[in-house]
């Protein structure tokens, strides 16, 4: 403990700390003055980070999220594949960020989508943006393919995790692979559609989702959604899925972006609103002849 000082400032006067003990200094401790972040020895302001801590091994990053995004729901159709989500960064239960585009375009054949903390996925785009340039460079016409890139990610979660420091992202790859395109004309069997978790687990399927939309939008998937179904049917069901998500995630908002791969490229909305009704008994009365309920 710093030893409160007994004298007070000549040019000051009596009663007002003057700047020569507004710092503990080695006159009145038994030690030089230690850097922290409130203090640093650098000269740099009170509550600046100072490098000192910054080389600390003790400290770590992403223990816990903090600026999330929730729920993404993806499936194929006819034409390719089909992403949607909402645009909110929640701060814990506070709806801070409402217009984070979560679904990224990572070149001509694929996209990536993610729910969790948004500063992990904002390191993952980094790390994506270095593969493409280094495809640009390379300029033999070669890119790298939605199998490819889940691959790559897979890899990446799981050595994160194996190191204890994950990146708390539930992610979203979705697209056409390259040199398909007779393929994808008369069926659907080279479009490609997986999910990576925060640990490095995954799996590819017609239909995936995350967070909060695995309980709720996954059932309407499994009972609505065909790999042959039309476009107008694959975004009349991505809006029934969407609203459903809506209604019952606090942690959702009422502004969503939709995202399409198919032969022709990728194509992100901009985002919109859903018509939404809240009127119905249930809502109005939720604990009505609810036992104990007033």
């Amino acid at each position: 403990m710093i030893p409160r000082p007994t004298s007070h400032s000549k040019a000051l006067g009596p009663g007002v700390a003057g700047p020569e003990l507004a710092v503990a200094t080695s006159a009145i401790l038994d030690r030089p003055p230690q850097p922290s972040p409130q203090n640093p020895l650098c000269g740099a302001d009170s509550f600046m980070v100072d490098p000192h801590c910054i080389s600390d091994p003790a400290r770590q990053h992403t223990q816990y999220p903090y600026v999330t995004g929730t729920s993404v729901l993806g499936f194929k159709y006819k034409d390719g594949v089909m992403v949607a989500c909402d645009t909110l960064g929640a701060y814990g239960s506070t709806k801070r960020y409402k217009s984070v585009e979560r679904i990224k375009k990572i070149n001509d054949r694929c996209i990536i989508a993610a729910s969790g903390e948004l500063s992990d996925f904002q390191y993952l785009l980094k790390l994506l943006d270095e593969l493409t340039t280094d495809d640009f460079r390379a300029d033999d016409g070669i890119s790298l393919g939605p199998q490819e890139i889940y691959s790559y990610l897979c890899r990446v979660m799981y050595n994160r995790r194996n190191k204890f420091d994950p990146l708390w992202n539930s992610l979203i790859v979705a697209g056409i692979e390259p040199g398909s395109v007779e393929a994808t004309e008369s069926s659907s069997s080279s479009s490609f559609l997986g999910m990576v978790g925060m640990i490095g687990t995954h799996y590819t399927d017609s239909h995936v989702t995350t967070g909060f939309a695995n309980h709720l939008a996954r059932p309407l998937f499994r009972e609505k959604q065909s790999d042959d179904m039309s476009e107008d049917a694959a975004v009349e069901l991505m809006h029934e899925a969407l609203r459903v998500c809506y209604y019952r995630d606090k942690q959702s908002m009422n502004k969503f972006q939709l995202a399409k791969v198919t032969n022709d490229g990728v194509t992100i909305s901009e985002p919109y609103a859903l018509d939404v009704k809240w009127d119905y008994k249930m809502f109005t009365q939720p604990t009505k002849w609810a036992v104990g309920a007033w």
